[in-house]
């Protein structure tokens, strides 16, 4: 009996401890695409909404219109969100006639401040991820990264579910510059 005991014991301990190296609470709310790519026909696509809001330096952004704008969907826990952010940052500065716009999901500012100097990210990273909501039917639920990429008309062009990388995003930099 003494030994039954102690084996129930020992499991729920160990059973107990198990957090399945959760970085923080909210990883485990989220899923990640497989890096597919969808591309939106010119006919289908729809207007975004206006991307402004608070940044992590404390100033407020405001997208510029007329312009390709990639818009990356992140935070700092997220393993994909770390692996793409050299892609990201790359393409930034290759493309300066593009504006890039990186929206901050369920993170601590301090830990996105962080990431951001990490990875010496120079396009601006918004704060209230209030504004996912205005992407409601265009952004899956709880899957980041997520990358949209607008047209020069404001349009959603091409969005990517999962981890991005140059290839695939400079392709479609390069698809919407022919436009």
């Amino acid at each position: 009996m003494k030994r039954l005991i102690y084996i129930i014991i020992l499991v729920l301990t160990l059973t107990s401890c198990a957090g399945g190296g959760l970085s923080t609470p909210n990883e485990d709310k989220f899923i990640s695409g497989n890096g597919a790519v969808i591309m939106i026909p010119k006919i289908d696509r729809n207007v975004a909404p206006i991307i402004a809001g608070p940044t992590l330096n404390g100033t407020t952004y405001v997208a510029k219109s007329k312009i390709i704008t990639v818009v990356n969907v992140w935070a700092s826990w997220c393993s994909p969100c770390r692996a793409e952010a050299p892609a990201l940052e790359a393409l930034a500065d290759k493309y300066p006639e593009t504006q890039f716009v990186g929206i901050l999901t369920r993170d601590n500012l301090s830990s996105a401040r962080s990431f951001v100097k990490r990875f010496a990210i120079s396009y601006p990273t918004l704060t209230d991820d209030a504004i996912l909501l205005k992407f409601r039917g265009q952004l899956t639920p709880n899957a980041i990264p997520t990358t949209l990429v607008l047209d020069k008309e404001n349009k959603i062009a091409a969005r990517i579910s999962g981890e991005t990388t140059v290839l695939a995003l400079e392709n479609i930099i390069k698809k919407l510059l022919a436009e």
